[in-house]
């Protein structure tokens, strides 16, 4: 009887600590998530490092220009810091201020804005037929077209994970 308490110690001591790990958030990393909306299929997940960069690219169907927009990960959001229309064939697209990116985004015309502070935790993406938007992160390209077909809809969400999901990445990248 008494061999048997320390191994049911070891045990209930194992499950609390998977407990405690699967409970703590720490800040310094992000979970992105890109999901099929509705059918909630698990399209893309990681688990990236605070300042990992994440691209999205796509063709703006009303306008025809290229869009290039640039996030960076910070603790559960994603923040927008960039965003860059331009033009396939034209001259490289004017710097803007971040205040008229809002504007700019529905009122059309080449431009490029830096130092934007835009966080996200929640996107919700509508597939086009012409604008073949992608994301980029971690050096894995996700077709978005590809993924749900014209007329789908992705989410992209993004929180902070639990240690145990942050130590796992990081078994798995090596470091």
């Amino acid at each position: 009887m008494r061999r048997k308490r320390p191994l049911i110690a070891g045990i209930a001591a194992s499950f609390l600590a998977l407990g405690l790990l699967s409970r703590i958030a720490p800040s310094g990393y992000t979970r992105i998530d890109l999901t099929g909306d509705g059918e909630g299929r698990n399209i893309f997940s990681a688990v990236v490092p605070d300042g990992e960069r994440v691209t999205v690219t796509w063709r703006n169907s009303q306008f025809g220009l290229h869009v290039t927009e640039g996030f960076f990960a910070r603790s559960g959001v994603l923040v927008q810091d960039q965003v860059t229309f331009s033009s396939p064939d034209g001259p490289p697209p004017p710097r803007v201020s971040p205040r008229d990116v809002d504007d700019l985004y529905h009122t059309g015309g080449a431009f490029d804005a830096r130092g934007l502070s835009r966080p996200f935790r929640r996107i919700v993406y509508r597939i086009g037929e012409i604008g073949d938007p992608k994301m980029r992160v971690q050096n894995k390209t996700v077709s978005f077209k590809q993924e749900a077909g014209f007329g789908g809809r992705l989410v992209l969400t993004m929180t902070r994970p639990p240690l145990y999901e942050i130590l796992w990445a990081r078994a798995r990248a090596g470091g």
